[in-house]
């Protein structure tokens, strides 16, 4: 196992900027100076950004159990306040993230001398082989749907083509969806729950809408290198073949400060340091960051029913607007 090479690090939970995932709500705070200023700060929704500028100093392996912070989240599967494994690898690909995953379940099933994973009375055995599925596979298998048709711009998919397949199997859009929402709709009714049944499953391959932090595919650049590791219906890890390009980065965050703004009527600020680090230069590297969606984007189904009989929201209490 790699894990023995790893070091653990322990960064700061007060952060500048949470993470700007646009359906993850921060908890803010004021840090206040001894001259009685006042300085917005914010819990981390993950250590992110502090552990990818360790790799731009040089650290090579590091992984962090860290504690994080997600406002407007309690479910079955969500808290507030939860602790997240993470970690980094320089050097690596997502494809060695996926290495890294199976070893890890099959150490931790060893460790607790059980034959297998069993939740909500569904059970996933990581011994023997797993299965792999790119998302536009999963999306064919599940709701017959051709996803990357519905892609001719990859940038920015028509919600009019996966709106019409959509409702060609019975599933109509909500009033106010955009291509995101309904990606999402479709894959927690008709994919999620089929993941990890039997044996735990690696979906890869995102479209490149949904890339977040990690880079696009070289042979393909429709898609993104971005993986998670389901386990009975239930999404255990969310790994990335990190982008490490400023420019393409500054315009992400950008575009989904846009998408908070249009959701929330806020959004958070970028972290300049990081994109700073980036352009300094990051290596070539693999991260992994478990639990990535809020309840919004999440697999408790209870969750997702509340929120098509609420309507838009998905059921998450919208707090407070943050202090700027």
């Amino acid at each position: 196992m790699p894990y023995r090479d790893f070091l653990e690090v322990d960064t700061p939970a007060l952060q500048v900027s949470p993470g700007l995932e646009p359906h993850l709500i921060a908890f803010s705070t004021d840090l206040i100076t001894p001259e009685g200023t006042r300085r917005p700060l914010y819990l981390h929704t993950s250590p992110e950004f502090a552990m990818k500028k360790l790799l731009v100093a040089g650290l090579p392996r590091i992984f962090q159990l860290a504690h994080v912070f997600r406002n407007g989240e309690r479910s079955r599967t969500h808290h507030p306040e939860f602790i997240m494994l993470e970690w980094y690898r320089a050097g690596a690909s997502y494809r060695d993230l996926m290495r890294d995953c199976e070893a890890l379940l099959r150490e931790t099933i060893a460790a607790v001398g059980a034959d297998s994973f069993l939740w909500q009375g569904r059970r996933s055995n990581p011994r023997g082989s797993w299965q792999y599925l790119t998302v536009a596979e999963a999306f064919t298998r599940f709701c017959g749907i051709d996803l990357l048709a519905t892609t001719p711009d990859p940038q920015r998919p028509s919600f009019e083509l996966l709106a019409a397949a959509s409702r060609g199997i019975g599933v109509e859009p909500h009033h106010g969806d955009d291509w995101e929402d309904l990606f999402f709709r479709l894959f927690l009714d008709r994919v999620e729950p089929l993941l990890g049944l039997g044996a735990p499953t690696i979906l890869y391959d995102y479209p490149i809408a949904l890339a977040a932090l990690s880079r696009p595919k070289p042979e393909d650049q429709r898609l993104a290198e971005r993986f998670e590791l389901y386990v009975c219906g239930l999404e255990l890890a969310n790994a990335f073949g990190e982008l490490t390009d400023a420019a393409t980065q500054r315009a992400r965050f950008e575009s989904d400060r846009a998408r908070k703004r249009v959701l929330h009527g806020y959004d958070y600020p970028v972290d300049e340091d990081f994109l700073a680090a980036l352009a300094h230069g990051m290596p070539e590297s693999a991260g992994n960051r478990p639990r990535g969606r809020s309840p919004r984007h999440a697999g408790d189904r209870r969750d997702a029913d509340r929120g098509r009989a609420l309507g838009p929201g998905r059921g998450v209490t919208k707090p407070a607007r943050p202090k700027s």
